[in-house]
């Protein structure tokens, strides 16, 4: 499961969720999906939308994405996301903007045929009523994000057609 938890000195709308997916198949095939994020809404089910609005260069550093995702409870998220830096193919950072603001980090690690993926997200909640429910909400938030990054790990280990190992 990803942790959920206030950063220390901040309040309890700044969260830091971590998951790890271990997915069999080669490191680049891993990297060339998550790198293409306008295709995620074809294999990633609360993934409902991601526009281009800024190309990067080669490797997508400097891209910004609109992304819209929906979720397991009855709300979505809508926010943008400019690729900050990028170590192909191991490690891509993000800048998000919108009702979440904050980073997202994914690395990248291969393990024989195998590949082994984190991703942390750590965000501040910049939605209202977000923000007013969060201190009560947190182990609701995590549930629900454990769950959408579950189904990004199922419908990656799909779309490539390769076996899940794990996901937590």
């Amino acid at each position: 499961m990803s942790a959920v938890v206030a950063a220390p000195g901040t309040h309890a709308t700044r969260f830091e969720l971590v998951s790890h997916w271990h997915i069999a198949a080669p490191i680049d095939a891993v990297w060339a999906a998550l790198k293409a994020a306008e295709q995620w809404p074809r294999w990633w089910r609360y993934v409902k939308r991601v526009d281009e609005l800024r190309a990067g260069d080669a490797d997508g550093l400097g891209a910004i994405r609109h992304f819209q995702w929906s979720s397991r409870l009855p709300y979505g998220v809508a926010f943008d996301v400019e690729v900050v830096e990028v170590h192909a193919p191991r490690l891509m950072r993000g800048r998000a903007r919108g009702q979440l603001v904050g980073e997202g980090v994914w690395e990248l690690i291969p393990e024989g045929d195998t590949t082994r993926v984190r991703y942390t997200w750590c965000v501040d909640l910049n939605h209202r009523w977000m923000r007013w429910i969060a201190p009560l909400a947190a182990p609701v938030f995590r549930w629900n994000h454990d769950g959408v990054m579950r189904a990004g790990a199922h419908g990656l280990a799909q779309h490539l057609d390769a076996r899940l190992l794990d996901a937590y």
